[in-house]
């Protein structure tokens, strides 16, 4: 359970939004070193409003209820070892509310806070082969049901549909292309995003905006996790 210690703000600050520009104009160590101070306020007052973000998104979504506020959030330290980008650090600020925290590989929803690149999404990501395997067939076997899911009024008004970014030029492995789902099938990603601005992250009504569009998640991300969740 999220616990009191977390103030009841319904905004993020303006000082948060600073110090991430300002990062992304110094993405180096000594400058980071330098404005640390600064780095640990703005850390604070994100994983405070992801607390509160949490406390709403229960109240729908009891699969989330041993969810704790630190398990969504994630460093701010790049890994650059694989990287040609070798910048130290991340030029934002994200978090992933799913069952077992954001190191599990099931569906979830998804905060991204970036100055200018700022968005609410969710569902799964580029999931192992195996993974795949299984919410290609739980969509070939439910089509009707996932069509559905991804066709509410709701859902196509916040999101307009699935990102269809990463897809199969041809029908995966097993399947026709007169298949019904097939191209539903042919995604390799199973998610939706949609933008907000620099004054929503500001607003009072934030996180009443967060729930709304998880709300109009959730049915997809119960979907695909009745796939990949044993």
């Amino acid at each position: 359970m999220c616990t009191n210690i977390y103030n009841k703000l319904f905004m993020l600050q303006a000082s948060t939004l600073l110090f991430l520009k300002n990062l992304a104009a110094n993405n180096n160590k000594t400058w980071f070193d330098a404005n640390r101070k600064i780095y640990e306020n703005a850390k604070a007052d994100y994983l405070n409003f992801v607390a509160n973000v949490l406390i709403e998104l229960k109240k729908i979504d009891t699969s989330l209820e041993l969810l704790e506020p630190k398990q969504c959030v994630f460093r701010i330290n790049r890994d650059v070892r694989f990287s040609k980008n070798k910048d130290p650090y991340k030029n934002n600020m994200g978090a992933h509310f799913t069952m077992g925290g954001k190191k599990q590989p099931s569906a979830g929803y998804y905060f991204h806070c970036q100055p200018n690149e700022s968005f609410i999404g969710g569902g799964i990501w580029m999931p192992i082969a195996d993974e795949l395997k299984r919410i290609r067939q739980e969509i070939d076997y439910n089509c009707a049901e996932f069509n559905g899911i991804v066709s509410t009024t709701k859902f196509k008004k916040i999101y307009g549909g699935l990102d269809a970014s990463a897809k199969l030029s041809r029908p995966p492995k097993g399947y026709e292309e007169n298949n019904e789902a097939i191209e539903f099938l042919k995604l390799k990603s199973f998610t939706a995003i949609a933008p907000i601005t620099n004054e929503d992250l500001t607003s009072k009504g934030l996180i009443k905006k967060v729930t709304t569009h998880f709300e109009a998640l959730m049915p997809l991300i119960h979907f695909l996790n009745r796939a990949v969740v044993a």
